[in-house]
């Protein structure tokens, strides 16, 4: 289990700010982990470890690490809402429930505006609140045995603040399925509809691997490339369009990587962010 900070890569960064519900571990290559840490509820989701994520993720979001790995503790990824803080939800307003979901809501799309590429290494349970951390990651890779459900509905309630990541991630069709009859899925049905993107029994090597993969990349254009997803998914391929990607790329050609990148490519060079 990774020591919360384990060496300061990020300016500023006090591990006695950090929850020991939420671990960060950081290394000075720029690979950080993020790990729920209560495998007693099965790292159930709270107030308090929805406010631990959102300060990981504030964090992380202006610091200079490369890529962000999230997992869970224990041998489950997440089994969704804490029992007992769904008890006093039910007892809550509706104008606290709103504020208590909101933080949710904010919390996964901290998550997933990160400029690092995120990864979610999901193993055991991902429910409810927990699949749709995995979602709002950029990349979810599964092992073998991990298991997937949507299952608010069964509750009387839906799934509400984690549906733009999960639609987003699988489709509409797939997500009316799923949110309609909170079924259980297994991890290959998770890759099938594209919530996961690989499975296998090995998951720190796939993490070593995605971590040597992205050391390769220049950090700004990784950042500039998933924006790319998100800003030009869905619109129509019109002159407006086409303005703006080469805008972008135009930009980056002259930019300081772009410069560093290709020249270090023609001179057969490694750039500095690829550096040994």
């Amino acid at each position: 289990m990774p020591n919360p900070i384990a060496d300061p890569l990020v300016e500023g960064l006090d591990s006695d700010t950090i929850s020991k519900l939420v671990l960060l571990d950081a290394t000075a290559e720029g690979v950080a982990t993020v790990t729920l840490n209560s495998p007693s509820t099965k790292n159930a989701f709270d107030a308090e470890v929805i406010g631990a994520l959102h300060e990981v993720f504030e964090t992380l979001k202006d610091s200079e690490v490369r890529i962000v790995f999230v997992q869970g503790a224990g041998g489950t990824f997440s089994a969704g809402a804490n029992l007992e803080w769904m008890a006093r939800a039910a007892e809550l307003s509706e104008h606290d429930n709103r504020e208590d979901a909101l933080a949710m809501a904010r919390m996964l799309k901290q998550l997933s505006d990160l400029p690092a590429l995120t990864v979610a290494l999901v193993e055991g349970g991902a429910y409810g609140g927990g699949a749709g951390l995995a979602a709002a990651c950029d990349i979810a890779i599964a092992n073998p045995g991990a298991k997937f459900s949507f299952s608010e509905v069964r509750l009387g309630i839906i799934p509400a603040a984690i549906s733009p990541h999960v639609i987003r991630a699988i489709g509409p069709r797939h997500a009316k399925a799923l949110f309609a009859t909170g079924r259980i899925f297994d991890a290959n049905h998770a890759q099938a509809i594209g919530l996961v993107a690989e499975v296998t029994a090995d998951l720190a090597a796939a993490k070593a691997r995605l971590s040597a993969e992205i050391m390769a990349c220049a950090p700004g254009a990784v950042a500039e490339a998933k924006e790319l997803v998100d800003d030009f998914y869905g619109l129509p391929i019109d002159n407006a369009l086409l303005e703006e990607t080469a805008r972008r790329i135009a930009k980056a050609r002259v930019g300081k990587e772009g410069q560093e990148g290709v020249r270090a490519f023609l001179a057969k060079q490694k750039p500095s962010w690829a550096a040994d």
